[in-house]
């Protein structure tokens, strides 16, 4: 009976136990839950072609402001900034951001711009603006200890080579008298006579420095020029490229460098989710108004979010801003894709479609943690 009793009184001891144990592992996962939810970061990105701070359209700037606010972004990338007036254009907009409850941080900039929801640390001028040949800024911030860097970028839109497949001038969009010129050597030599490639190297060498100290990279901008990953064999026949396959050099560079297109990495293919940004339709102009090229299909992507891979940082979604229509042989033409579209808020102050991407950021010290505890 004794021993009955020593074991009845183990047995319950190892009940209380494990009932104990049990609580204990619970409450360190909520702990660590609850420590992954304020460590967790949601960062919004939104790029967008603002045609000449939205004086091309009526009601353009404020329209400009409505998106802003409508994106919930944490950076703005803003292409076409021209401080009319000697009026520091992003100043401008942050006041009246502000005048509607929203904080942002800039500096002034020229041709292209950054807005930040976060305090700015430092910024500078990575390429200058230079005869109109495109700019690239940089502002550095940090958010729950990680070190950003987001740079804006309005690239050359001279030597715009991916239109003498399509039968036009990259010079000056006039119609090519031998029709589409579909030589590569020929194509790829316009393409870098443009000053794309320089600014794309300037940038490359500036963010590994601001890899070196810990930096998450961002880059948005419109960049003039399409993706290596958009001209392939699967869309040789497609857009009226005419059978031409071309790394177009900027997003190549990019790419080898370590660089990730969001929407690419969201959207793999070219052919389902071609992603055009330009031109877009607006209602508030003629098709002649909104493209170069009345007798070619010119649909491109050129407006871009690129990120660097980190493992604190995870894509989560990238979306067109604009109408699901382009212009095409000088035709209003609803999009056949299965690209997600956030349709405008009322006035689409662009003759582009914009880009938000979201992603999720953890903190650097909840990385630590957990690599500590493992």
């Amino acid at each position: 009976m004794k021993t009955i009793k020593i074991l009845l009184m183990y047995s319950l001891l190892s009940i209380v136990a494990c009932s104990q144990e049990e609580s204990g592992v619970l409450n360190s996962s909520k702990a660590i839950n609850k420590v992954e939810g304020r460590s967790v970061k949601t960062l919004k990105l939104f790029q967008l072609n603002i045609w000449q701070e939205g004086t091309s359209v009526g009601g353009g700037y404020d329209a400009i402001v409505k998106e802003i606010i409508r994106s919930d972004a944490d950076f703005i990338f803003l292409s076409e900034v021209r401080n009319y007036n000697n009026v520091d254009f992003t100043n401008k907009i942050i006041q009246s951001l502000q005048a509607k409850g929203h904080t942002y941080y800039s500096f002034r900039s020229d041709d292209s711009g950054i807005l930040s929801r976060y305090p700015i640390i430092e910024n500078a001028s990575v390429y200058p603006v230079s005869s109109d040949h495109g700019s690239i800024y940089k502002l550095v911030t940090q958010i729950n200890g990680q070190r950003i860097a987001a740079y804006t970028g309005h690239l050359d839109y001279t030597n715009y080579a991916c239109y003498l497949p399509r039968g036009y001038s990259g010079l000056n969009w006039s119609k090519l008298p031998n029709g589409p010129e579909t030589d590569i050597s020929k194509v790829s030599q316009m393409n870098l006579a443009s000053y794309r490639d320089e600014a794309i190297t300037a940038f490359i060498d500036d963010a590994n420095t601001e890899k070196n100290k810990g930096a998450i990279i961002f880059l948005g901008g419109d960049f003039n020029e399409p993706s290596m990953f958009d001209w392939t064999a699967s869309t040789a026949n497609l857009y009226d490229h005419n059978g031409v396959i071309y790394n177009w050099d900027t997003t190549k560079l990019l790419n080898d460098a370590g660089f990730k297109d969001s929407y690419r990495v969201m959207y793999p293919s070219a052919v389902t989710h071609p992603g055009f940004t330009f031109p877009s339709d607006n209602p508030a102009k003629s098709p002649n108004q909104l493209s170069w090229t009345p007798e070619a299909d010119e649909r491109e992507r050129i407006d871009y979010i690129f990120f660097t891979p980190s493992p604190n940082l995870t894509l989560k979604s990238s979306s067109i801003v604009g109408y699901n229509k382009s212009i095409v042989k000088n035709i209003r033409t609803t999009e056949n894709t299965q690209d997600p579209f956030i349709p405008p808020v009322d006035i689409w102050p662009s003759d582009h479609k914009g880009l938000l991407s979201t992603f999720e950021m953890v903190s650097p010290s909840h990385i630590l943690k957990q690599k500590n505890k493992n």
